[in-house]
């Protein structure tokens, strides 16, 4: 089973409550979101492999540590996702981003992939899915599955908040798959929000209803 892990840090704690808060508006939203993704992106790539290589300091060559191993990709799920990317940018340049969209079919209630851009080489790179909310677990399962279609085989999973239900879902659809995530909530309502959460993630990031 995959492992679930729930960062604890004061900063990361701190800004989750101001983003949760009513109050503050999609400035200063969005400013949070990334702050946090960047806070998030320091735990998630902890276990990222080191060589020795040489370099020379103003005063002498030294042997050091520089990052090998595989190359990253951060795969937003839109439109929520968008929001988080930048935060993991500013600490991992070099990563590419790719993009999925979905939607909800109101018959099936199943998850629709309506746009899939991504590199042409993720089965060669360690993929971080990004999205701010995990409630039901529907769009993130559905978007780990395409992934996984078009050759991925390293996948995190990160998300600002979720849920016990959400959690549960995606880790019995895709048990290797690791889940990063600030603060695991209460529960999800009769309309599927997780309590006490924080909204619509995408309309709070964006200003739209």
């Amino acid at each position: 089973m995959s492992k679930v892990f729930e960062m604890n840090h004061p900063l990361i704690q701190h800004k989750l409550s101001l983003i949760r808060d009513k109050n503050t508006g999609s400035k200063e939203f969005r400013e949070l979101v990334k702050e946090v993704s960047m806070l998030l992106a320091f735990e998630v790539t902890r276990d990222l492999s080191l060589e020795d290589v040489e370099i020379e300091t103003p005063i002498c060559k030294m042997t050091t540590k520089m990052l090998s191993g595989r190359k990253l990709g951060i795969i937003p799920i839109l439109r929520a996702g968008l929001g988080m990317v930048d935060g993991f940018l500013n600490l991992l340049p070099a990563a590419k981003v790719g993009h999925i969209g979905l939607y909800r079919d109101p018959e099936t209630l199943k998850p629709v992939e309506y746009y899939c851009k991504l590199p042409t080489d993720i089965n060669e790179r360690d993929l971080i899915v990004v999205d701010p909310m995990l409630a039901t677990g529907g769009s993130a399962s559905a978007a780990i599955e395409f992934l996984k279609d078009r050759g991925a085989t390293s996948i995190k999973l990160v998300c600002l908040i979720g849920c016990p239900e959400g959690i549960a879902a995606v880790q019995d659809a895709h048990p290797d798959v690791n889940i990063y995530i600030a603060k695991i909530d209460e529960k999800l309502n009769d309309h599927a929000y997780i309590v006490p959460g924080l909204g619509d993630a995408g309309d709070r990031l964006f200003g739209t209803k």
